[in-house]
């Protein structure tokens, strides 16, 4: 029983779903606008890795020499790869909230040096 990921051409939207018979698929459809314009895209597979050995690679000093905490872009970077180290989805909203950080963090450099 394959898990097959679909991307929508109308929301832009990723859907993840079980097909259960390839012979008989059944209709697809967008999860959150029910679009049926959707894009097979490729699937994430995760790479086996202990949580400790995680852990130990986010302690790496080298991780926090860019790293500004008044600084939003920075925060959202430094948050961006956290979760991509620790193997966590952060999901559509997350990764929207964490650009929209970014950009207000590039919004408000150009301030200051005006």
């Amino acid at each position: 029983m394959p898990i097959y990921e679909y991307r929508c051409q109308e929301c832009g939207k990723r859907s993840s779903l079980l097909i259960l018979s390839i012979s008989h698929p059944p209709p697809l459809a967008c999860q959150y606008c029910q679009s049926a314009e959707l894009e097979r895209v490729l699937s994430r597979f995760a790479a086996p890795k202990s949580e400790e050995a995680r852990l130990e690679s986010l302690a790496d000093p080298a991780n926090f020499g860019g790293l500004d905490e008044q600084d939003p872009k920075s925060m959202a970077r430094f948050m961006k790869k956290m979760g991509e180290e620790m193997g966590e989805d952060l999901g559509d909203d997350m990764e929207a909230a964490l650009d929209e950080a970014g950009a207000e963090g590039e919004a408000s450099s150009a301030t200051d040096i005006d």
